[in-house]
């Protein structure tokens, strides 16, 4: 436990922070080659959060605990790493925005090192806050690739307030998009997960790329679906019964759900592959990128970063004596 103010904070021991990836960078959706969580947990409240399956073993999933010392493992871990440089993700269990970010800078701060380092950063977020870090995203991108995405399952802000009650609504989250295009960064969507019978119709998709590019995204990824495990179907079907009883969903939502997907792990769309041509058709139209191998080669065009010959022994003797 630690005292941040006069508020106490619940912290989590960590021996490590950047995590190699399993499967080389050029396998890997982002081009990534480590990841990093500074975080653990999540006060999003999204009533369909995979992170929540039990197979994840989050206890207390709703209480975001930063991890100790992490900025000054995060130092000694790149440093160790610099001749094996490349893009790090962050944003997969855990938004690196959460609301306690505002006050501890802790994803601040780890930006700070690995541009430092000249690292890339590719953050997925569900916050606006990312704004405030434009300045680092800026040194960062002149030495490695950047890129940020936004998760948005609607355009709808009352919907995305019903589905995700404690995140930056939509509108919000566009708006953060265009602030970082106009500084160059570069950003798009994650339309992740689309939710059968409540933001899956072709209006709605095409609703949110107009207005995705209208904001200045340069792609929108996307799965036409949704998961529910162990863990996370329970969340998620008392939260329907939630919003049915609030009269935010139509009444019938949660017996379509069981009627047509009972148990079942992936639960697609109805008429998936309908959808997906329309989409595919409005991405050509509009200009945005959907396929993740072409957004990869997009944001990290005219970099070399993980060549070493970039590396001059001037600069290592630099790095090592700091």
């Amino acid at each position: 436990m630690e005292t941040i103010g006069v508020r106490s904070i619940q912290t989590v021991s960590a021996k490590t922070i950047i995590q190699k990836e399993k499967l080389p960078s050029y396998q890997t959706w982002w081009g990534t080659s480590y990841n990093m969580n500074l975080y653990k947990g999540c006060s999003h409240g999204c009533i369909y959060c995979d992170s929540r399956s039990l197979c994840y073993q989050n206890s207390e999933f709703d209480v975001v605990k930063p991890k100790d010392d992490c900025l000054r493992i995060i130092d000694k871990e790149l440093k160790l790493k610099y001749t094996r440089r490349g893009v790090i993700g962050t944003g997969a269990m855990s938004d690196p925005y959460n609301h306690l970010e505002a006050e501890l800078k802790l994803t601040r701060g780890a930006l700070e090192i690995i541009n430092k380092y000249q690292f890339g950063i590719s953050i997925t977020t569900k916050s606006d806050l990312v704004t405030r870090d434009i300045d680092v995203l800026s040194e960062i991108k002149r030495t490695a690739p950047v890129i940020v995405k936004f998760s948005l399952t609607s355009s709808d802000d009352v919907l995305s307030r019903a589905l995700e009650p404690n995140v930056t609504i939509s509108s919000e989250r566009l708006k953060a998009i265009e602030t970082l295009s106009k500084a160059g960064i570069y950003s798009g969507v994650l339309l992740w997960p689309t939710m059968p019978f409540l933001t899956d119709s072709q209006e709605q998709v095409i609703d949110l790329l107009n207005k995705a590019k209208d904001s200045g995204a340069k792609f929108v990824t996307a799965y036409f679906g949704l998961t529910l495990r162990i863990g996370s179907r329970d969340y998620f079907f008392e939260n329907l019964d939630k919003l049915i009883e609030s009269k935010k969903i139509p009444s019938d939502t949660k017996e379509r759900y069981i009627k047509r997907f009972g148990t079942r792990y992936i639960c697609d769309i109805p008429k998936k592959q309908t959808v997906i041509k329309v989409f595919k058709e409005h991405c050509h139209k509009r200009g945005l990128l959907y396929q993740f191998a072409d957004v990869t080669a997009d944001y990290q065009k005219g970099y070399d970063f993980n060549s070493n010959s970039q590396i001059s022994i001037f600069d290592m003797a630099d790095i090592l004596k700091n």
